[in-house]
């Protein structure tokens, strides 16, 4: 089984995913480690990213998935995953388990407000809302919730999805 765990920064994407793979008893891959550095120093300066510039970060993702689903392993990927075609593009032949941590601008403006030593801050969030186009394939969950109950709510809907 393939879950990558989506939404906004701040959405507790790290956090769920991590303890989802935990629960499920397999590898764990944080998308954000697989930006290139061009793209974290980009944000790092409140540029946000393009396309482009999520290609090569998204194609590595997808080299993960694919080498999970080939092992026939299962895997937790946390990824914001932002547009249908990034999602498209992960999913082409292989399937995903999506997992949607919604969550409003004001409760992502104030998780980002109280980080430190991340590279994406509170000016870039109106550009990840903007980039946002909602799943409709997917577990939905609201992200304001703890994030121990989050991962058993969504464990529950993967043990009754086939």
């Amino acid at each position: 089984m393939i879950v990558v765990v989506t939404g906004v920064a701040g959405s507790g994407k790290t956090t769920v995913g991590a303890m989802l793979a935990a629960a499920m008893q397999c590898e764990y891959l944080e998308g954000d480690g697989l930006h290139p550095h061009q793209n974290v120093d980009k944000m790092s300066r409140g540029i946000p990213l393009t396309d482009a510039d999520r290609a090569p970060w998204l194609a590595a993702i997808r080299v993960r998935i694919l080498e999970a689903s080939e092992r026939g392993s299962d895997l937790v990927v946390s990824c914001s995953a932002l547009k249908c075609t990034y999602r498209r593009m992960l999913a082409r032949g292989v399937p995903i388990h999506w997992v949607y941590l919604k969550a409003s601008p004001m409760l992502i403006r104030a998780r980002l407000g109280a980080r430190t030593n991340h590279f994406m801050s509170v000016s870039m969030l109106d550009s990840q809302f903007d980039a946002l186009e909602e799943p409709d394939d997917a577990i939905v969950v609201n992200a304001d919730e703890p994030p121990m109950a989050i991962a058993e709510r969504v464990l529950l809907r993967l043990r009754d999805t086939p």
